[in-house]
């Protein structure tokens, strides 16, 4: 009952900074590319030079149209460099045309229901004494912690990463790049 709490929470939390976070939105910068708020997130994310390999993820799994469509999506996206740090092997056999439930797992553990910005994660940390947790698509939990001023994600297997850039604003949710890739 508690972890059902905190996830009311963090989206309670998350859908007031929603509407405060609107005004706010810009045009940032990501992989050598602007990322317009105007654009949703497959849009943005095939001109960043650091997402191909997530890019190339996305469309093997066949989630292009569903990151294309309404959200809100919060999507958690790693960089190439997180992808070549994993065993060698894992990203070309998790791209095998029989490997899509895997990676659509895989890829669908980096998406949390809505548009949740950085502020939302870390208020939920406050108020959690040091650590919030959120169901993902997948169906598993990610975990939200502080590391100072990093906002760090744990995922299942004990894995941290580190949020590099955060709230990268879409017309359909909302990108935070992450230094790793998360495993359920």
């Amino acid at each position: 009952m508690k972890t059902s709490m905190k996830i009311t929470s963090f989206f309670a939390v998350a859908l007031m900074t929603a509407f405060s976070a609107f005004a706010q939105e810009k045009t940032v910068m990501v992989g050598g590319a602007e990322m317009y708020p105007s654009k949703n997130i497959i849009e943005n994310a095939v001109n960043s030079k650091d997402h191909t390999t997530l890019v190339a993820a996305v469309k093997a799994a066949g989630l292009v149209e569903t990151l294309s469509g309404a959200g809100p999506f919060t999507v958690f996206a790693p960089v190439n460099a997180a992808f070549a740090a994993l065993p060698a092997g894992t990203v070309d056999n998790l791209l095998k045309p029989e490997n899509k439930a895997t990676l659509t797992s895989v890829l669908t553990y980096h998406v949390i229901p809505g548009k949740v910005d950085s502020k939302s994660v870390a208020k939920m940390i406050k108020d959690g004494n040091g650590k919030a947790m959120a169901k993902t698509v997948q169906g598993a939990e990610l975990t939200f912690s502080m590391d100072g001023k990093d906002l760090i994600v744990t995922d299942a297997k004990g894995n941290k990463g580190k949020v590099t850039i955060a709230d990268v604003y879409q017309s359909n949710g909302v990108i935070h790049v992450v230094d790793k890739v998360l495993m359920p």
